[in-house]
């Protein structure tokens, strides 16, 4: 044990009546941002390290956040965690996230702030149900996208499975502007040069994809809502394919909520069954995300 020295009147005067330093807070699971990308007012992606035990199939999600503002009473700080869908493949390196901005969002109006060399918090637990384990067999697969729900397709369309398990990938992304599809065109555009993919799927593989991008609110090549566009039978004839079945076709879905029920019913409607991780059918939601 070690001798305590008295405090004396002598000693009292010599000790410094200063506040304590601020105690260091130890934030685990963080991750360093790498690159970042403007694409417009409301949407942005961005780059960090990848924790070298992190496992995952392409289309899961994973919690990332910033830590919170102190608390005015106790000085105490928590993160403020969200989920978000890995837009990179489960090979990449590195982990590639896509956002909404929102200025009054919790974790948003923060997030869209952070530049190269910043950390992030990440928890590396992934989870998620748009993967090729939670549906049957098929010929033709659907990706149906609103604004950033295009994040797990990133994922999907850069991963080796998606080509060899499917005959053909129809993606449709519905935005309210022409900006906010740049990211989901660049990411179809980078594929066709893609070496590494080209050199593990084969050449021409990106010729599986059909992307059919609409707006909802600027005037674009394809003005409409997807689900108004699949009911008047109009997305169908402009793609030349025939209405889903349960024999040929399966389908993930990642929009906002009301985009996701109502493209639910729809599904039924044609006769998909929803699939889950443990009883893979025909289709499946992505329940975590909200646009």
């Amino acid at each position: 044990m070690t001798e305590m020295t008295p405090v004396t009147d002598a000693t009292a005067a010599q000790t410094p009546t200063q506040p304590p330093a601020p105690r260091k807070i130890a934030v685990p699971d963080t991750q360093t941002v790498t690159q970042v990308t403007h694409y417009t007012d409301r949407l942005f992606s961005f780059r960090c390290t990848r924790p070298a035990s992190l496992r995952f199939r392409s289309g899961e999600f994973v919690m990332i956040g910033l830590m919170g503002d102190p608390d005015p009473k106790t000085g105490k700080q928590k993160p403020l965690l969200r989920a978000y869908s890995i837009a990179s493949p489960s090979w990449d390196e590195e982990l590639e996230f896509y956002s909404i901005k929102v200025p009054d969002g919790p974790l948003t109006a923060r997030l869209q702030h952070i530049a190269v060399g910043d950390q992030i918090i990440l928890r590396p637990k992934p989870v998620g149900t748009l993967v090729h384990d939670a549906l049957l067999p098929g010929k033709r697969l659907w990706l149906f996208a609103t604004g950033t729900g295009f994040a797990p397709f990133s994922s999907l369309l850069r991963e080796p499975q998606t080509y060899e398990d499917y005959d053909e990938i129809i993606i449709t992304h519905t935005c309210r502007e022409v900006g906010e599809l740049t990211y989901g065109r660049d990411i179809i555009e980078s594929l066709k040069t893609d070496e590494l993919l080209t050199e593990v799927i084969g050449d021409g593989f990106w010729s599986k994809i059909r992307y059919y991008p609409t707006t909802t609110r600027e005037e674009s090549p394809k003005m409409g809502r997807i689900t108004d566009l699949m009911r008047s039978g109009e997305a169908f004839s402009d793609l030349g394919v025939p209405v889903l079945t349960p024999e040929t076709d399966r389908a993930m879905i990642c929009g906002n909520l009301a985009f996701n029920l109502e493209l639910k019913e729809m599904l039924e409607g044609y006769g998909l069954v929803e699939g889950a991780n443990s009883d893979p059918k025909h289709y499946v939601v992505e329940k975590a995300f909200l646009d």
